[in-house]
């Protein structure tokens, strides 16, 4: 991957029940599952089941939350520019 702008690439572990509680993205964010299966929510609330594979993307500014009753590993990137297409 080659960036212009720094970038953070990092992995995070939601344990069995876990929640990563309400948040803005602080810049554009990128949230991928690579291993298990969980559930992100916007400010809505309404949650949106994810399995391995599957991600969503979150602008500058917008809540969210994510969490799994079984477990996941997911890859989150964080950057002021991140190009989907």
């Amino acid at each position: 991957m080659r960036t212009v702008e720094p970038t953070s690439i990092g992995f995070m572990y939601i344990e069995q029940g876990g929640i990563v509680g309400m948040h803005e993205a602080s810049v554009p964010q990128l949230f991928i599952v690579i291993q298990g299966e969980g559930w992100i929510c916007g400010a809505d609330k309404e949650k949106i089941f994810l399995k391995a594979g599957e991600g969503v993307f979150w602008q500058t500014g917008q809540a969210h939350e994510s969490g799994s009753d079984t477990g996941l590993t997911a890859l989150i990137l964080e950057s002021t520019q991140i190009n989907l297409a």
